[in-house]
């Protein structure tokens, strides 16, 4: 009996040795999952921080709504702003008081597109103003200058403007309020950009009052080569040809009979100047700019699919690059009158384009359907020239088929070869274009001046450029002379 008791009692005891070993596999179990838990987060936190630190907080930090770049200037002297080619374009120059100046040496010339950064800011400076108010000055130079209470060099940016190609479209464009934006198409450098109306930055301060002055319409802060939306004018053609290509691929059979204007449903469409160009096809409807030819095209195109070709091609959409910009707007459905379809078709009715936006798909044409992101900074470096950040070309994405760019390249070769930018035949490179006469003001038949192309010389990288003169006329009058001078002085 007492053998069967205790046979019991270690049974029991087995029993609740078992239990408690499964509750503490248990607790372990848990304790592990819990601590591989917070290990992950942790190693989630860290990998975050990482990527901040290297990748987000440039962007975060340089953010206009940040405050915290206002303490920079307290440690930094804010760096320079230069040219491709080394000239300075902006620089802060300090007196034997310590009182700091920023000074523009160019004035005008690069107004919008180097910006201010007094009453605000914009353009690079803006864009740039924590690499302008960050040192990379040698450290013990630093730790000197805080022990010193001194202010250490900020680093300096330099873009990839050319001074020459800037101070060449800055005289081309001449007293005409518009732009010239000049860019590579290979690898989306900004060799120029111009804008008027102009300001001189280095009174911004004390002309304040004077430029936001609800008398003062000619909006010069605005950056017309980035913000300034316009009539596309016939440069739009390129993209109605893009779409009736699509459409017809037999478009070579395409012919059209102008006697100088269409008329359809009582609304007419007439040629530049009543020209009568006689029988065309589409090669000679481009390259003579034939609006009754485009008319007539724009009749016949699925309005959706014309649609879907232009969101393709950014409208209605931010475009890439670090520039303070506009959206281009285009605005056709199948409920459109005819009239308006046959306006859009020749860049007028309700479309509107930025400068920029016409040369980034102009580029991307001259770089066989490819656009790459436009950037105007090169690189930033210390004040003893060593660098400290590279800004790389970057592919934004496929623009059009490299086939179709191949073919629009031959239509804007005829449009030099043959048609209405004759004017850019027979130099020591080889020109494509395309010209604009856009209506703005109907009542008083005034247009403006458009030229959108780029030149190929085998020595040379290719350079597009994009010329808009308001109110100036025919595109072959103003636009077309003001790229030539562009190019000439890039190929000579």
């Amino acid at each position: 009996m007492k053998k069967e008791n205790i046979n019991q009692q270690k049974r029991k005891q087995n029993r609740d040795s078992k239990q408690k070993s499964g509750t503490s596999v248990s607790k372990n179990k848990e304790f592990a999952v819990i601590t591989y838990l917070f290990l992950a987060i942790f190693i989630c936190l860290m990998g975050y921080m990482v990527y901040f630190q290297t990748v987000k907080s440039e962007d975060f930090i340089n953010s206009p709504y940040n405050s915290r770049q206002d303490t920079f200037a307290d440690r930094v002297v804010r760096g320079k702003i230069m040219s491709a080619d080394g000239k300075v374009l902006a620089e802060t120059v300090v007196d034997a008081a310590g009182n700091e100046t920023r000074k523009y040496p160019y004035g005008n010339m690069y107004a919008h597109v180097v910006g201010f950064s007094t009453n605000g800011k914009s353009g690079i400076e803006s864009n740039m103003n924590f690499n302008l108010l960050r040192s990379h000055s040698f450290v013990l130079e630093r730790m000197f200058n805080e022990i010193k209470d001194e202010k250490s060099m900020g680093d300096n940016v330099v873009t990839t403007l050319d001074s020459t190609l800037q101070e060449t479209a800055y005289q081309a464009l001449g007293n005409y309020d518009g732009a010239v934006v000049v860019m590579e198409p290979s690898t989306g450098k900004v060799l120029a950009m111009v804008s008027k109306p102009d300001f001189d930055p280095n009174t911004i301060a004390a002309d304040w009052d004077s430029i936001i002055s609800e008398d003062n319409n000619n909006s010069v802060l605005l950056n017309r080569a980035t913000q300034g939306l316009y009539p596309p004018g016939s440069t739009f053609k390129i993209i109605t040809t893009l779409e009736y290509i699509r459409e017809n691929p037999d478009y070579e059979n395409y012919s059209y009979s102008c006697n100088g204007s269409i008329t359809e449903n009582d609304f007419t469409i007439h040629c530049y100047n009543n020209a009568v160009h006689g029988t065309q096809d589409l090669k000679q409807s481009f390259a003579n700019s034939c609006n009754s030819s485009y008319a007539n095209i724009g009749l016949s195109l699925d309005t959706d699919s014309l649609s879907d070709l232009c969101s393709d091609l950014m409208f209605d959409k931010t475009l890439p690059g670090n520039f303070e910009t506009s959206k281009s707007q285009f605005k056709l459905t199948d409920e459109s009158q005819e009239s308006m379809k046959m306006q859009t078709a020749i860049g007028q009715g309700e479309t509107l384009v930025t400068p920029l936006h016409m040369l980034l798909i102009t580029s991307a044409i001259a770089n066989d359907g490819i656009l790459m992101k436009p950037y105007v900074v090169d690189h930033t470096e210390n004040e003893n020239g060593i660098e400290v950040k590279k800004y790389e070309p970057a592919a934004s994405r496929q623009l059009l088929s490299e086939k179709e760019a191949k073919t629009m390249q031959e239509f804007m070769a005829g449009v030099v070869a043959d048609g209405t930018a004759s004017k850019l035949n027979g130099q020591s490179y080889t020109a494509y274009g395309k010209t604009g006469s856009a209506e703005f003001n109907n009542n008083k038949g005034e247009s403006h001046s458009w030229f959108v192309g780029y030149a190929h010389r085998e020595d040379k990288e290719d350079i597009a450029v994009v010329v808009i003169a308001e109110g100036a006329g025919a595109g072959s009058t103003v636009a077309v002379p003001a790229a030539k001078q562009v190019f000439d002085v890039y190929y000579r």
